[in-house]
């Protein structure tokens, strides 16, 4: 097992350095408009209806970005909460603790794909 992740660490190092990506320049941005904005009225009427949303998230490249969104944080998170315990339960547990949330990020990246394919 520590083998295969090994083996992996190039291509988990690049969806978390994506990830990274992602979290800092795109999500932030997202979510104050989503969660903050909308609900104070400071965006225009029929900005967030759905109509428009659903027109942005079926082009190509929304869908893009709003795959970006969904699957990039989940690699990042999970690379972060394995460094974490490693940190708190020693070499020991990155084995089995890094391949249940590499399984647990890959899983919700597919489950991502089918959603945003499914548009």
């Amino acid at each position: 097992m520590k083998t295969l992740l090994l083996r992996m660490e190039p291509i988990v190092w690049l969806l978390f350095g994506a990830g990274i990506m992602v979290g800092t320049l795109l999500l932030p941005g997202y979510l104050l408009t989503v969660t903050l904005a909308g609900p104070l009225g400071l965006l225009p009427d029929g900005a967030l209806a759905y109509d428009r949303v659903y027109g942005i998230a079926s082009n190509p490249i929304g869908r893009l970005v709003l795959l970006a969104l969904v699957a990039l944080p989940l690699w990042k998170g999970a690379h972060h909460t394995r460094a974490l315990a490693v940190d708190l339960l020693g070499h020991g547990a990155d084995a089995p603790v890094g391949s249940l949330l590499y399984a647990i990020a890959a899983v919700g990246s597919v489950l991502g794909i089918l959603a945003v394919l499914a548009l």
